[in-house]
């Protein structure tokens, strides 16, 4: 069985002097890859060092809502530039998007749109932050007519919220929020959506499982997250596993190898 952490902050100094420990961990329970996200412009080099320096390991560049404040302009021309060279390891745009519950929406949207245009410029898939926002981020995807391929990373919302993003191409995001059985709107929603829209994620250190403390959720939780998919699905395990492992062959542009294809 191999699983790909499609969502993992494994640049975040909660792993600093332990990352060979817990990749070793997470392979033993199946891990075969993750995908680092950026955030922030002054994180950029040290996500793509990290992402370098361990086998298997892969990223994303972007300016996520949290942190619009700090960045500029020249920013997003940085951004447009790293990704038209396609660096070596960096799979998708992100993580960008949208957030109701920190900071204000109306400074955020220009930040989220203009990386919309990068992406379709790069022609490099999307992965979006979105926390209470999934009506606006499906009318600025339709708006735009983006094509591309997206990740709604950590999705929380409605079964007609994720209906309409799969409508438009979108993959969403499924983690630890599934293993908490007070999350019913969730599992309920995640339970019901085609296989061939879910990608699996950890967002590791944060978005614990059931039972993992606050901060010391790992790449090594992604099991603990695929048992309750399986479970909540009533799904065959390795059935399961194979298609999610397409599906996020597919967000990422890999073949059979984890190599990007695009």
């Amino acid at each position: 069985m191999r699983l790909i952490d499609a969502h993992c902050h494994f640049d975040f100094p909660e792993f600093d002097g332990r990352r060979e420990a817990v990749l070793e961990e997470a392979r033993s329970v199946g891990l075969s890859n993750l995908v680092i996200p950026g955030v922030r412009r002054s994180d950029w080099g040290r996500v793509s060092r990290v992402a370098t320096e361990h086998e298997g390991l892969y990223y994303c560049l972007g300016i996520h809502p949290w942190y619009v404040a700090e960045h500029n302009d020249d920013d997003l021309s940085a951004l447009l530039a790293a990704l038209v060279d396609h660096p070596g390891h960096c799979v998708a745009l992100g993580e960008c998007g949208l957030d109701r519950l920190k900071g204000d929406l109306k400074d955020q949207y220009p930040w989220f749109e203009a990386q919309v245009d990068i992406a379709t410029q790069t022609h490099f898939p999307l992965v979006i932050h979105s926390v209470k926002t999934h009506d606006e981020v499906y009318e600025v995807l339709r708006r735009k007519r983006f094509r591309g391929r997206v990740l709604v990373h950590g999705f929380s919302g409605s079964y007609q919220q994720a209906s309409k993003l799969i409508d438009l191409g979108c993959f969403i995001g499924v983690g630890g929020v599934i293993t908490h059985p007070r999350a019913r709107k969730t599992r309920d929603t995640i339970s019901r959506l085609p296989v061939d829209a879910l990608v699996l994620e950890t967002d590791a250190p944060d978005m614990a499982p059931e039972g993992v403390p606050q901060g010391d959720n790992s790449p090594a939780c992604l099991a603990l997250i695929f048992n309750a998919l399986a479970e909540l699905r009533n799904a065959g395990r390795e059935d399961l596993a194979h298609s999610l492992l397409g599906n996020v062959q597919r967000l990422y542009g890999w073949n059979e190898i984890g190599a990007s294809e695009r």
